[in-house]
């Protein structure tokens, strides 16, 4: 006869993440990704309080883990991994130019 066998082999992993980590690695993973996380994103995305979040942001940014840049439309401050930030600047400029480049095109099969 066949014994009932679970589908999975459940593991116990380690001890979770802390908030502080796992903003941290959201911040760095966004960085290796090309972009920028803004800072009024974090209270939204991990459900903590804004003052919560500028305390993790400033712990970060004293640490020197990560920097950061403000908008120059909006004034907000955006975080990138430590040396990354004029990278992420160029992918968003490239980013911006491919938008307006293929919002023309499409604006020009339309007429």
């Amino acid at each position: 006869m066949s014994q009932n066998r679970p589908h999975r082999r459940f593991s116990k992993k380690g001890p979770s993440l802390t908030t502080e980590q796992k903003v941290e690695t959201f911040i760095l993973r966004n960085s290796e990704n090309g972009y920028f996380t803004k800072v009024s994103t974090i209270p939204y995305k991990f459900e903590i309080s804004e003052s919560k979040a500028w305390d993790i942001v400033g712990e970060l940014l004293s640490n020197g883990k990560i920097e950061s840049i403000h908008d120059e439309i909006s004034g907000e401050m955006k975080l990138c991994k430590n040396g990354q930030t004029y990278s992420i600047m160029n992918n968003e400029q490239k980013r911006k130019k491919q938008n307006t480049k293929n919002f023309k095109n499409k604006n020009k099969k339309v007429d």
